[in-house]
């Protein structure tokens, strides 16, 4: 039996890890998840994953491509603690040692135009990108970045008298990426 007063709202990810620029650096392959806050819980979907290792092509602007797909639907009853995505790049070092070469975080998006951003050194729980605390005296230095697009869906979130803006200017493209959201009943 539906009920008209949901208690939580759906947020479901679909995309996927497009590709990657670090210059100087061939063979890498990602490592993903998702980081959450505590009232959010996964219904479906991976939370982590890893990718394939990619050499740069010479006929692509020498960009490493992944096209690695990205799907994973969370609930919630509370926006606070929105799903983040870390990623992390790794490739080998001169003894062929995979070593990190890159961390990054964004939220996952309920409006269009976002990018993420490479970062480094290498954390023992690359979840700490995700969060503030105990990184102040941490020093990082762009060494690339990774192109990542979404596909967000959101259902009951209006029910639950939370405005994620109109579907309308939602799903304009952005320059990094290709975000939509729609919101269903």
């Amino acid at each position: 039996m539906a009920t008209n007063n949901p208690s939580v709202f759906l947020l479901m990810v679909n995309g996927q890890i497009e590709g990657a620029n670090f210059p100087g650096y061939d063979n890498l392959y990602c490592k993903y998840c998702f980081v959450y806050g505590h009232d959010w819980a996964p219904t479906t979907g991976l939370e982590e994953g890893i990718t394939q290792i990619t050499s740069k092509s010479t006929q692509s602007s020498h960009k490493l491509i992944w096209n690695f797909p990205l799907e994973a639907t969370f609930k919630s009853a509370n926006p606070s603690g929105w799903p983040q995505l870390v990623v992390s790049v790794y490739g080998p070092d001169v003894f062929g040692n995979d070593v990190v070469r890159g961390y990054g975080a964004t939220h996952v998006p309920f409006t269009p135009g976002s990018w993420l951003m490479g970062r480094r050194p290498e954390y023992t729980d690359p979840k700490v990108v995700a969060h503030g605390e105990g990184r102040e005296a941490t020093r990082v230095r762009s060494q690339g970045f990774v192109t990542v697009s979404f596909h967000i869906t959101t259902k009951d979130m209006k029910k639950m008298g939370y405005d994620v803006g109109s579907p309308s200017s939602a799903n304009a493209p952005s320059a990094t990426s290709n975000w939509s959201t729609e919101e269903q009943s």
